[in-house]
């Protein structure tokens, strides 16, 4: 939570490549510390590597997506984001892997498997060099044009970038007659404040979707359905985390994220139902045992489909460049403060609750479902300006932000809301 709110802090000053690069010194310490906190037979280096871990993890999940965001082409923004989400299933896949008895999870070796932190950050340290900083960085921020359009050429393939530069350039300018945007003013603002609670609303429907509830438990919950080895079951989700955060890469870009992200929580709701049901039946009608294990794994890949991924990139197509770093800094900050909360609170409410408790998330599901219906705008295929303009127009004239899907530049004048649409978060 706390690394998340000081995204702003980094990126307006030494950039977003140079800020992703500079923080992997936390990763190294927090590894560090938890990999020889058993060999200094020192607790107290296991719980302040698990702080500055977390510190790291906050930041990187504020620069990664608006990094990708500033340097993806407008037509690929949503395949390229659902890049994030990739890298983390693949990575708690891997720690799932990894943290079996019969590999690293044991007596002797748990320290080294969370000493591994350190190899990506490595990893990143050697190559994030020879990665572009963000072009809009670099002419908006920076005012160094020539630098943002040797970027570009290098990055689009091709020598003519003159249609991104010169939205840029417009971006460029109306920035520099707004003042500088702080997180209050993100809320004081009219023409913030609408953008400002769909991110932070999307990024509690991620977990508040009780995700985290079944990841963190699943293995008790399969434990619970008969399952003999619960551990590889577990695994087992972390494959369908995978293969379904891939289906979403395919289908962002087609069916737009807002109808992703309705597919995702409208099945989600009927998952949880169905869990809640199987749970509560399980011990008069035995194969009851099997419905709610095929139900935590629909749950689990519908998640991938659109709650997954969508939030977390989202959040900087809704905002232009001057106000996007505090917009992601409070969604982030949304998105672990909720995240702590349902690691926190879900073993009491299922103490009390026994098998109705996901009831509670299919109650979430539902609002945030009619939240997302009528309140988010699509923003497949639409510029960064096109998108916070709609914000801006709907403030001087109570019209909902425009749901087009575009692969070029409208006029402003032009735009008029999609009849159909059903897109993706």
């Amino acid at each position: 939570m706390a690394g998340s709110f000081s995204v702003g802090l980094f990126v307006n000053r030494f950039g977003r490549r140079n800020s992703m690069l500079m923080v992997n010194i936390f990763a190294i310490i927090g590894g560090a510390l938890m990999g020889f906190c058993k060999l200094a037979k020192a607790v107290e280096m296991f719980i302040i590597g698990r702080f500055v871990i977390g510190i790291f993890c906050g930041l990187t999940s504020g620069f990664v997506p608006m990094y990708i965001s500033e340097i993806s082409p407008t037509a690929l923004r949503g395949a390229f984001g659902t890049l994030q989400q990739l890298g983390i299933v693949v990575g708690i896949l891997v720690a799932q892997i990894f943290g079996l008895n019969v590999i690293m999870g044991t007596e002797t070796l748990w320290p080294l498997l969370l000493g591994c932190t350190v190899i990506p950050a490595v990893v990143q340290c050697a190559t994030l060099p020879f990665c572009p900083e963000s072009p809009r960085f670099l002419l908006i921020n920076k005012k160094e044009e020539e630098k943002a359009l040797a970027v570009l050429q290098n990055l689009r393939g091709v020598q003519d970038v003159s249609s991104d530069i010169d939205e840029m350039k417009e971006e460029s300018i109306k920035m520099s007659q707004e003042k500088k945007v702080t997180i209050p003013e993100l809320f004081l603002s009219p023409n913030y404040r609408q953008a400002i609670i769909i991110a932070i609303a999307l990024q509690l429907s991620q977990q508040f979707s009780g995700i985290n509830a079944v990841i963190y438990y699943s293995t008790g919950i399969f434990k619970d359905a008969g399952v003999k080895e619960p551990v590889y079951a577990t695994i087992g989700t972390g494959v369908i985390n995978t293969i379904f955060t891939v289906v979403s890469l395919f289908l962002v870009e087609r069916a737009g994220r807002r109808t992703l992200h309705l597919i995702g929580l409208g099945g989600m709701t009927v998952c949880a139902s169905i869990m809640t049901l199987s749970l509560a039946l399980k011990d008069s009608v035995t194969w009851m045992n099997y419905i709610s294990i095929i139900a935590t794994l629909a749950f689990v890949a519908l998640f991938e489909i659109g709650p997954g991924p969508i939030p977390w990139f989202i959040v900087s197509e809704l905002f232009s460049q001057g106000p996007r770093p505090a917009a992601v800094a409070v969604a982030g900050c949304s998105n672990w403060t909720s995240n702590f909360l349902v690691a926190m609170l879900f073993p009491y409410a299922a103490l009390y609750c026994g098998p109705y408790v996901f009831l509670i998330f299919v109650v979430f599901l539902i609002l945030f479902f009619i939240f997302t219906f009528f309140k988010v705008p699509e923003t497949k295929g639409r510029t960064f300006e096109d998108i916070s303009s709609g914000f801006e127009r709907r403030t001087a004239d109570g019209v909902t932000p425009p749901t087009v899907e575009k692969n070029s530049m409208v006029e402003l004048t032009s735009i008029q809301p999609a009849k159909d649409d059903t897109a993706n978060v």
